[in-house]
């Protein structure tokens, strides 16, 4: 037999036992579901059904990559790669949380300040080994004497950081649990899977799968993207679905949840207009006050609209909310644009006030606020400070008694949700002064040239140049700017005491989700309410997606 040949028998046989492989994996998933539905007698529904879920994918997957491999496709090998790389990863964690590796986190974390001195070590060491490139020797043996001193003081100083956190124990306690029946079977997982993914990276395998350089290169690429991709169906997509489900359910995160269909949406769109007779007429004469309550009422003349809802705090914090985006997103969008055209200017300083404006776009939300919360204090706040100096100078000029007014800025129900507002478009502002400013200097000067040679004005400029041409940045701008605002929460949170503010003057939807769900304990009911918020964000975004649209169409 010639080496060719027996090369060729090699991959024969290898290709018969990933045929072999795929095949026995399609079992097992379907194994898998028997037993999800006969043993898992506790497990919740939707765990059941998630889980058959998954097997079934795996089974059709596996089938149709044993299917591949058996014709020589390469389509074969990308099924192969992906199903054992997914159960490289799922025998990894599943290892990794047998250990109880997670809670070691926790106790390095704990011990890790103890251990700091001695990564020092481990740093004087690296740097040590960096003299070589500054000062440069002429001795060979000096240098790889350096080189290796490092390495030891490297090595020395990581050891004693390890001993100090007390990690060998850690480690010894981490195999012992892997030494368990449930950890072998990871320990084996890991080993199959990555015996077969190794084989089948193999060049003798591709060339037998005719694979090409670009298969090999759309690989590539989806190994690099695979955390990233991995991440996002995890902890996004996962839970985004999960919540959806959790929206038709009693979920309140201690019994199993029950199928209650449509109700939590019913409650949540259970609204009713009712004529009254005289403005002021009581709500239970007119609505049932067991199951609705009065959100609001709109008089003219002698006769009014009384608005009520079987959940009025849904619909309190929609208004507030709206009220919020109608008046944030203008603050923080148009004088973003005034000041970028004034920033992309040749004026001297322009740097200087382009970090100072994007400064509190990058601060923390959290000290944002407190120092805010400071500052809106009736007592001793500088907002209320300045505005008396302000009315004693006018009393004094101009001989009057202005009154001065004493805002009760964080307190009083007509100005609370405005100094969230304010707080907010401060915030913002900045981020969307730099988007404009580089739109701003994508503009071709030769358009500002030629209308100047027009006769064109700076005010013409603006309008006729300016604003079209940033018609993209104005709209990305806008849009992102208005889904923040959807979801204001932070500021809420942090600066009104309680959040919801004085008379529910500055609840909003994210907050009210928050109360619901991690206070009242409703979770299914706050899914609901955040899918109801999700629709109310999409339309806004469609609607202006749409004036943009047609604003290009009529453009062009």
């Amino acid at each position: 037999m010639t080496a060719q040949s027996r090369i060729e028998a090699q991959m024969n046989l290898m290709l018969r036992i990933h045929v072999v492989w795929r095949g026995l994996v399609a079992l097992l998933a379907a194994i898998s579901i028997g037993v999800i539905w006969q043993r898992m007698v506790e497990t919740p529904v939707w765990q059941k059904i998630l889980f058959s879920f998954v097997c079934v994918l795996v089974m059709i997957f596996s089938g149709y990559g044993a299917y591949q491999i058996s014709k020589r496709n390469h389509a074969g090998r990308m099924v192969s790669l992906t199903l054992d790389y997914l159960g490289f990863v799922v025998c990894f964690v599943f290892a990794l949380n047998v250990g109880e590796f997670f809670i070691g986190i926790d106790a390095l974390g704990e011990n890790f300040g103890k251990g700091i001195p001695y990564l020092g070590i481990t740093v004087l060491g690296y740097f040590l080994g960096m003299l070589e490139e500054y000062f440069p020797t002429k001795n060979k043996g000096a240098e790889n004497s350096l080189k290796t001193v490092s390495k030891w003081v490297m090595l020395g100083g990581f050891v004693l950081f390890l001993w100090q956190v007390n990690a060998l124990n850690g480690i010894i306690y981490f195999l012992g649990k892997l030494a368990q029946p449930s950890g072998s079977i990871a320990i084996g997982g890991l080993v199959i899977f990555g015996l077969s993914l190794w084989s089948m990276r193999q060049p003798n395998t591709a060339q037998a799968l005719n694979v090409k350089t670009g298969h090999e290169q759309i690989i590539n690429g989806w190994l690099f993207l695979s955390p990233n991709l991995l991440g996002f169906l995890i902890f996004f997509a996962g839970p985004l679905l999960l919540s959806f489900y959790f929206s038709f359910t009693d979920s309140d995160a201690i019994r199993t949840p029950n199928w209650v269909g449509f109700e939590n949406y019913a409650k949540i769109l259970n609204i009713k207009f009712v004529t009254l007779d005289s403005p002021d007429q009581l709500a239970r004469d007119v609505v049932d006050i067991k199951v609705y309550d009065e959100v609001g009422r709109f008089t003219f003349g002698n006769t009014g609209i009384l608005f009520a809802a079987a959940d009025k705090f849904f619909w309190l914090a929609l208004r507030n909310t709206l009220t919020f985006v109608l008046f944030a997103v203008p603050l923080s969008v148009i004088p973003a644009l005034v000041l970028s055209n004034i920033l992309n200017s040749k004026l001297p300083g322009m740097k200087f006030y382009r970090a100072v404006y994007f400064m509190p776009s990058i601060a923390a939300v959290v000290g944002i606020s407190l120092v805010w919360q400071w500052l809106y204090n009736a007592t001793i706040g500088y907002i209320n400070y300045f505005i008396t100096l302000g009315i004693e100078f006018w009393n004094n000029l101009f001989n009057v008694a202005v009154v001065d007014p004493k805002i009760q800025w964080v307190s009083d129900e007509k100005t609370a949700l405005l100094a969230i507002i304010i707080i907010a478009a401060w915030q913002t502002m900045g981020f969307n002064t730099v988007l404009f400013l580089a739109g701003l200097q994508n503009i071709p000067g030769e358009l500002y040239e030629a209308a100047t040679v027009d006769g064109a004005g700076a005010w013409n400029k603006f309008w006729g140049i300016t604003l079209p041409m940033l018609a993209p940045t104005t709209f990305y701008v806008v849009s992102t700017t208005t889904i923040q605002a959807m979801q204001v929460f932070e500021q809420v949170f942090i600066l009104m005491n309680p959040a919801e503010g004085p008379n529910n003057s500055t609840i909003t939807l994210v907050l009210y989700l928050y109360r619901s769900g991690f206070q009242n304990f409703q979770q299914g009911y706050a899914s609901a309410i955040a899918w109801v918020l999700f629709i109310v964000i999409f339309g806004l975004t469609l609607i202006q997606f749409q004036r943009q649209r047609r604003s290009s169409i009529y453009e062009s």
